[in-house]
C-alpha cells in the first residue's frame, strides 16, 4: 500500500468512528432537548422521539443510493467531503433548533448526510484487493462499535455543561473531520470506472432492482435484509428486555450496552479477518450465523441477567457475517457500481430500521402484556432467531457459487 491509501484508509476509519461518536453523543441528551421544544408530556416527547428516528432512517432509504450513485459520478472524495460538512450543519441546526420543526429538518439532514458510511465502504471497496475486502470492512465495523461505546460516555459527560453542547461538540468533530479529508484523501474513481448518474438508478427501488439482475447478487441482498432486521432487536428491545426480565435499571442497561459494543468492536477488529482468511467469506457467514442463532435463542430463554451478561461477548463471533455479505457482494458487483451497491445496503438497513422496531416491539408487547398467556419478555430474541435461521436456508442454498466454498 502506498502512503497516500494508507492516509487514507486511517481518514476513512476516522470518519466512520467520529460518524458513530456523533450519533452516541446526542442519545442521552435528546429527550430533554425534545422536551426543551414542545412543552408537552411524557408521551408526546416519546411520539416525536419516534417520528425523529423513523425520518432519519426514511432519508437512508431514500438518499443511499442516490449519494451512492453521486459517488460512483463524481468520485469519493468530493461526496464524502459534502456529507461531512451537510452533517457538521446538521449538528448545529440540532443544537440552535428553537422549536421542534426545525429540529426535525435538522435530523432529515442528518439523515440524508449518513451517506458517509455507504461512501466510506464504497472507497474501502476501491482500494483494497476483493480477497482483503472482508477485513477492511470488519474495520469499518469495529471503529463504528467503539464509536458507539464512546459517544454515550461522552454525551453524558459534555451533557453536564449544557443540553445542547453535545451537538456543538458533534458538528466540531464533523468539520475537524473535514479539514483532515482535505489534506489527506485523494481521488479513486477513475475515468475507466466513472460512471454517469440516472435517477433510474439512483433511486433506490431502481438501484435495488438494477443490483438484483447482476448474476449471484439478489440471494445475499435478499439475505442480508433479513439479517438486518433479526439484529435490530438489539437497539430495539433490550433496554425494555433487561427492565423486564433482570429488573434492571438505567445504569445496568447503560452496562450492558457498553460491554456489546466494546465486544462487537473487538470481534469486528479482530476476528472477521482472520476467520474470513481461515474459512472463506461464505462459509465464515455462515458459521457467523449458526452463533447468531445459537445467541439470539439463548437470550429469548434465559432468566439471569448474569448468563445474558455472559453471552454478549459470545455474539462478537456472529460479527463477522455482515462484513463476509459485504465482501462477497462487493467482489461480484463492477468496480464502476460500488457506491451504488453501498447506497443500496445503506437502504437495505434503513428498512430493516424501520420495520424492526415495529415487529420486535409489538411482539415484546404481546408477551409482556397483563393479560398474556405466556410471560416472555425474551420472545423478540427468539423471532430474530427464526428469521435469522430463514437467513441461512438462503445462504447455504447454492454455496458454490462462491469459489472460496469449493474444497
Amino acid at each position: 500500500m502506498t502512503p497516500a491509501p494508507r492516509l487514507a484508509l486511517g481518514f476513512i476509519l476516522i470518519t466512520v468512528t467520529l460518524d458513530a461518536i456523533g450519533i452516541g453523543l446526542i442519545f442521552p441528551v435528546m429527550p430533554d432537548l425534545i422536551a426543551s421544544v414542545t412543552s408537552g408530556t411524557i408521551a408526546t416527547e416519546a411520539l416525536w422521539a419516534g417520528v425523529l428516528a423513523t425520518s432519519f432512517a426514511v432519508m437512508q432509504f431514500i438518499f443511499g443510493p442516490v449519494i451512492g450513485s453521486l459517488s460512483d459520478h463524481f468520485g469519493r472524495r468530493p461526496i464524502l467531503l459534502v456529507s461531512l460538512a451537510a452533517m457538521a450543519l446538521a449538528y448545529l441546526g440540532m443544537a440552535l433548533a428553537p422549536t421542534i420543526w426545525l429540529l426535525l429538518a435538522a435530523r432529515l439532514l442528518a439523515g440524508i448526510t449518513s451517506a458517509t458510511q455507504s461512501t466510506a465502504s464504497a472507497y474501502i471497496a476501491d482500494i483494497t484487493p476483493p480477497a482483503d475486502r472482508g477485513r477492511r470492512f470488519g474495520l469499518l465495523g469495529a471503529c463504528f462499535g467503539v464509536g458507539f461505546v464512546l459517544g454515550p460516555m461522552l454525551g453524558g459527560l459534555i451533557a453536564g455543561l449544557d443540553t445542547r453542547a453535545p451537538f456543538f461538540a458533534a458538528a466540531l468533530m464533523a468539520l475537524a473531520n473535514l479539514a483532515l479529508g482535505l489534506i489527506v484523501l485523494p481521488e479513486t474513481v477513475t475515468d475507466r470506472t466513472r460512471r454517469p448518474f440516472t435517477w433510474a438508478r439512483g433511486n433506490p427501488i431502481g438501484a435495488l432492482r438494477s443490483l438484483a439482475q447482476l448474476p449471484g447478487l439478489k440471494r445475499p441482498l435478499i439475505t442480508f435484509l433479513i439479517i438486518a432486521i433479526a439484529m435490530n432487536v438489539y437497539p430495539s428491545i433490550w433496554a425494555f428486555f433487561g427492565k423486564a426480565r433482570f429488573d434492571w435499571d438505567t445504569k445496568m442497561i447503560g452496562l450492558s450496552l457498553g460491554v456489546y459494543g466494546l465486544s462487537y468492536g473487538i470481534g469486528q477488529a479482530l476476528l472477521v479477518g482472520p476467520l474470513i482468511k481461515r474459512f472463506g467469506e461464505h462459509r465464515a457467514a455462515t458459521y457467523g450465523m449458526w452463533v447468531d442463532v445459537i445467541c439470539l435463542t439463548a437470550l429469548g430463554l434465559v432468566t439471569s441477567g448474569t448468563v445474558a451478561l455472559m453471552l454478549t461477548p459470545i455474539t462478537a463471533l456472529g460479527g463477522v457475517v455482515t462484513p463476509a455479505l459485504q465482501a462477497i457482494l462487493s467482489r461480484d458487483t463492477p468496480d464502476n457500481a460500488q457506491g451504488e451497491l453501498q447506497g443500496v445496503l445503506a437502504s437495505l438497513n434503513a428498512i430493516a430500521m424501520i420495520t424492526a422496531p415495529l415487529a420486535m416491539t409489538a411482539t415484546f408487547a404481546h408477551f409482556t402484556a397483563p393479560n398474556a398467556s405466556i410471560f416472555a419478555p425474551g420472545a423478540p430474541f427468539l423471532l430474530a432467531a427464526i428469521l435469522m435461521f430463514a437467513a441461512i436456508a438462503l445462504h447455504v442454498k447454492n454455496p458454490l457459487d462462491h469459489p472460496e466454498t469449493r474444497p
